[in-house]
């Protein structure tokens, strides 16, 4: 379980899975990631992952927690942001992230939105 995704910087997010399930559980590896088009998962977009790091496994007991961290290439500017690359930004109200054989729902905790350039995001590996 996950509830938002903490703003760590201008582009970049730390989001921090719980397992609240019945029993320990292992995380292996890196997270999928995909924009949720108007807020629903099931018109969302995938993002590419850049994996950063060394993917180890980790379990996790009940009640324990894991972190993974999404670095977006950021937009420029003020209200009417641009891409560096010259390309449109694109902007979401949500993202889905992909980690124990399902997907979960975020936004960011300050309740604005995601706003990206390229459709790629930089991802730690669970620790």
């Amino acid at each position: 379980m996950a509830n938002s995704a903490e703003r760590v910087g201008a582009a970049a997010v730390r989001i921090t899975v719980i397992n609240d399930g019945p029993k320990p559980c292992a995380l292996r590896g890196f997270p999928t990631v995909a924009l949720a088009g108007q807020g629903s998962p099931d018109k969302n977009e995938p993002l590419g992952v850049v994996r950063d790091g060394t993917a180890r496994s980790v379990t996790l007991p009940v009640g324990g927690r894991a972190t993974t961290q999404l670095s977006f290439t950021p937009v420029l500017g003020e209200a009417d942001g641009f891409c560096k690359s010259g390309a449109t930004p694109t902007v979401a109200p949500s993202l889905v992230l992909g980690v124990g054989g399902g997907g979960l729902q975020l936004s960011p905790a300050d309740g604005g939105d995601f706003a990206l350039c390229g459709n790629s995001v930089r991802a730690t590996a669970f620790r």
